[in-house]
């Protein structure tokens, strides 16, 4: 039996398990990492990173408003910080420093099936989802745009059925 608990609650146990070399398992929550974590779904093995991250390292860090995230490294700023993005989002976080950093992913599980950070199919799919995010957006864009189109629409012919009726009730 899975039990949901505030992350606050064990980062203390985390980081010192971390600190002494261990791994720590959990299952996140949140889209913002879809569709290679999934909500409540998918498990991640962290570890304590060794030196600086790298390009499209998963890490989990402290925000300065003290919410933990996981994001994928996309860039780095002149100050050697890091810019962050969850693979399902397309608005950048600068400013992550290496003392926000708690642990990096280095596994996950789906359906219970191991991928490593290192496996073909893990980076595959990095390369795949990185770059075609110029097209995603895009897509993305232009379904929101049909989407909200369609809505308005629909409004506008049930406002007009709706007026034809009170029409027709007033005759």
């Amino acid at each position: 039996m899975n039990k949901q608990i505030n992350f606050n609650e064990i980062i203390d146990i985390m980081r010192e398990k971390l600190d002494n070399g261990g791994t720590v398992t959990f299952t996140p929550s949140g889209n913002s990492m879809y569709p290679m974590l999934r909500n409540g779904e998918d498990t991640v093995v962290l570890t304590k990173p060794k030196g600086r991250l790298h390009l499209f390292d998963l890490p989990l860090y402290v925000r300065k408003d003290g919410s933990y995230v996981m994001h994928r490294v996309v860039n780095f700023d002149s100050d050697g910080s890091y810019v962050m993005c969850g693979d399902n989002q397309f608005v950048y976080e600068h400013g992550v420093k290496d003392e926000d950093i708690i642990a990096v992913v280095t596994a996950f599980y789906r359906k219970g099936k191991p991928y490593t950070t290192q496996s073909f199919s893990y980076r595959l799919y990095l390369n795949i989802w990185y770059y075609t995010r110029f097209f995603r957006h895009c897509f993305s864009a232009a379904k929101r745009r049909t989407t909200g189109l369609l809505k308005t629409k629909t409004k506008d012919i049930n406002n007009e059925e709706n007026s034809d009726s009170n029409r027709e009730n007033t005759i």
